[in-house]
């Protein structure tokens, strides 16, 4: 199994026991954890490729799955990277 497999199982587990899913997509779910991965080698964390990394503390927020996503995921129906849908 790859990175980008387990990465996924991981995600699609997380989502589950939380009432959310992956996005039905298969290139965007690939895609971002692919940022995700590629931010873990680069920085040390799975910080969403979606966010700026600002190299403060602020930037814990932004480790998959970040702070904000449950509320994007309420008020638009899928967080800002669109890893996460309701």
């Amino acid at each position: 199994m790859t990175d980008i497999e387990q990465a996924i199982e991981k995600y699609e587990k997380y989502a589950q026991e939380n009432g959310l899913s992956l996005n039905q997509n298969r290139k965007i779910v690939e895609s971002v954890v692919k940022g995700l991965l590629e931010n873990e080698k680069k920085h040390g964390k799975r910080f969403c490729p979606c966010r700026r990394i600002t190299g403060t503390s602020e930037d814990l927020q932004k480790v998959c799955p970040c702070f904000w996503h449950l509320k994007e995921i309420e008020k638009d129906g899928h967080c800002y990277c669109r890893l996460f849908v309701k």
